[in-house]
């Protein structure tokens, strides 16, 4: 079994000013789904030796000059942990000029240019996101919305999980943490989530 810590959108206060170490205790991979502080992501590489994988939030421009040091960008690739095929493709659906906004077609174009990659590791275990999929977890608002493209790559290539963040806990009186769509179990990682891999 590894043990992977998913965090996204809020710092949670017993991982940072009031660290319970506790938290991190058999916690083999830690991976961000955006909208969290860099220096959050590189407070915790002093108390783990698990790797901190990261992909951008709407609100993370200022990565660009301010990356989470120690940490590891996964936007547009597939890390590999111990057999695990992770992909990240971070963003929202743009609302206004971010960096990190893309409208369907964009992120359409994302997807396709990972085909190759996605061909040569027989597709992917996890698929990392910010924004959720469409009408499975986003919301209404243009902010919020998920991308179609998201669901037509679940049908084809069926990860385990699809694990984002974006929407938070608040936003919605009918908050789910976990829904399945076809062979795909998708996680809301908002503040933090504990998800236990299956060896096989």
């Amino acid at each position: 079994m590894t043990r992977i810590l998913l965090l996204a959108d809020e710092a949670e206060p017993t991982l940072w000013e009031f660290l319970d170490r506790r938290k991190l205790e058999n916690v083999d991979l830690i991976i961000s789904c955006g909208d969290l502080p860099a220096s959050y992501l590189s407070f915790l590489t002093c108390f783990t030796n698990a790797p901190i994988l990261y992909i951008h939030g709407n609100h993370d421009d200022r990565y660009a000059s301010n990356p989470p040091e120690g940490c590891i960008c996964i936007e547009d690739t597939i890390y590999l942990h111990n057999g695990i095929r992770i992909l990240g493709l971070g963003g929202s659906m743009r609302y206004n000029m971010g960096v990190n906004q893309y409208t369907e077609k964009q992120m359409q174009k994302r997807i396709r240019a990972l085909r190759f990659k996605l061909w040569r590791q027989k597709g992917v275990d996890i698929l990392v996101t910010h924004s959720p999929a469409y009408q499975l977890g986003d919301d209404t608002d243009r902010a919020h919305t998920g991308f179609s493209c998201f669901v037509d790559f679940m049908d084809k290539y069926k990860p385990r999980y699809l694990v984002h963040g974006h929407v938070h806990q608040n936003y919605r009186y009918d908050f789910k943490r976990e829904l399945s769509y076809g062979e795909t179990k998708i996680i809301n990682a908002y503040k933090y989530y504990y998800l236990e891999y299956p060896d096989n």
